[in-house]
């Protein structure tokens, strides 16, 4: 007697424990190993099997973990809608045998706020007459219970992820579908006149150029799409001289954007190097200006003006890189959306993800793009500051710290 009170307090003790744990459990595969491993060793099972009921297909699918401790999925075997024959059912802390002539273990429901959320399938347990007694049977309720919320926490999580996938996914479509109808448009356009064969040489040329810059629109918006959606890539740093750097950044804006005055403001000392992502850099201040240009209706002025900041927090020199445009400046319901995705200020062309891949380029050197406030008036116009470090961050990535606030 005294020797089965000692099991018992002992498998109590342990059911308690897991109890606790499973309040604490940070993920499903923490789950999964407590209902899998731990309680079948409490209460001396042979085994367990983790099934999860899935409501669109109303079907049950099992789950383990695997050696590396990553959730594999299985078809079970033997599970109907009412789950696996077993001899006893747990419901509501009470063991009660259903089927006598059924394979010895144990079934227990994981009933959380919704419904169904899964079953336990506890194998049976050699030395003992019943796999739980009354005790213990009310404490493996307790953990049903919370397990089942847990589960039913982790299919919320999955569904709401993938339902935010499928609207992204689908924002981005829509975007690149309306953008990518007015250039294909044109082109089509364009083309169709070259045929009519009565067009004259200069007008032939013209309208070729034109072809041109819209293939080179497309590619443009093509690119940048796939530069948001594959994520920040790993950094290819150089030293470079930032005054020979810095003149070729303005000279490539005034080549690709032909609109555009660019008036220089150059205060870096010759010699001075830097070491950056070149083509990166350039991409976010082509974005940053292509932004500008768009906002002037394709002609004005901007001012590119760059100087060396000392580090005040210890954290090293940095590049200071401003660019202000003339134009209507950024509307102040957006602007604390302005480097989010697909928001495009309200111009008839880009994807809207211009500044959203400027910003990510300059925070994988460690840096910071921001939105100044509004001039005071009469001045108006949108200002962008870009603050690089000379020294590049660790592993090309930014402190946690130094992320701009949304």
């Amino acid at each position: 007697m005294r020797v089965f009170s000692l099991a018992s307090g002992r498998r109590r003790t342990a059911l308690g424990q897991i109890a606790e744990r499973v309040l604490e459990a940070p993920d499903l595969p923490a789950v999964t190993r407590l209902l899998t491993e731990d309680l079948p060793r409490a209460i001396d099972a042979h085994d367990a099997t983790l099934l999860l009921w899935d409501h669109r297909l109303e079907t049950f699918e099992g789950i383990a973990l695997t050696d590396t401790g990553s959730l594999r999925t299985f078809q079970p075997e033997a599970a109907g809608p009412a789950g696996p024959r077993t001899r006893w059912l747990l419901s509501d802390g009470q063991l009660i045998e259903t089927s006598p002539g059924a394979q010895e273990g144990m079934l227990v429901p994981l009933l959380a706020r919704s419904g169904l959320a899964g079953m336990l399938v506890l194998g049976p347990a050699p030395q003992r007459s019943r796999p739980v007694s009354d005790g213990e049977a009310r404490i493996v309720s307790i953990i049903a219970t919370r397990a089942a919320l847990a589960v039913e926490n982790h299919a919320y999580q999955k569904e709401l992820i993938s339902s935010e996938r499928l609207a992204a996914l689908g924002t981005m479509a829509g975007m690149m579908v309306h953008d990518l109808r007015g250039p294909m448009t044109l082109i089509r356009g364009w083309a169709e006149t070259l045929l009519e064969g009565d067009v004259p040489p200069a007008e032939t040329a013209a309208r070729a150029r034109l072809i041109v810059e819209a293939v080179d629109r497309l590619e443009r918006m093509t690119t940048e799409t796939l530069d948001f959606a594959r994520g920040a890539e790993k950094l290819a740093l150089r030293s470079v001289p930032l005054g020979i750097f810095l003149a070729e950044l303005a000279a490539g804006i005034e080549a690709e954007l032909p609109g555009l005055a660019v008036a220089r403001d150059f205060e870096v000392p010759g010699g001075r190097r830097g070491t950056l992502d070149v083509d990166k850099i350039r991409r976010a201040v082509a974005n940053v200006a292509a932004n500008a240009c768009d906002a002037m209706g394709g002609r004005g002025r901007l001012r590119f003006a760059a100087r060396i900041l000392a580090g005040a927090d210890g954290s090293g020199e940095r590049l200071e890189l401003l660019l202000a445009d003339e134009g209507p400046g950024v509307p102040l319901e957006i602007r604390d959306h302005v480097f989010d995705p697909f928001v495009t200020l309200g111009k008839k062309r880009g994807t809207g993800l211009g500044l959203a891949v400027a910003r990510r380029f300059v925070e994988d050197h460690g840096g910071r793009l921001e939105l100044l406030p509004p001039p005071s008036p009469p001045a108006h116009g949108a200002c962008f500051r870009i603050a690089l470090p000379l020294a590049p961050a660790a592993e090309g990535r930014p402190p946690a710290g130094d992320r701009p606030a949304r």
